[in-house]
């Protein structure tokens, strides 16, 4: 689960698990594998880090490898 912000500034958490496709065009949208898009302040690379330290929380003995795709 990772924290993202809402145009609006409203902080909500998704499972970052169910993310289909992140693209930026002005506005970055996520959009989840359920068909849901979210429109957010945070950048590409910004939910990218934010994956990838989740990964690693839940994953400790990866050896610092992480698979997000």
């Amino acid at each position: 689960m990772i924290t993202i912000t809402k145009l609006n500034d409203k902080q909500i958490v998704i499972n970052c698990e169910l993310i289909e496709m992140v693209e930026s065009n002005p506005d970055t949208m996520i959009t989840m594998n359920t068909g849901r898009k979210i429109i957010v302040r945070d950048s590409v690379d910004e939910i990218i880090d934010k994956t990838i330290a989740y990964k690693k929380e839940i994953f400790p003995f990866s050896g610092g490898k992480v698979n997000i795709g």
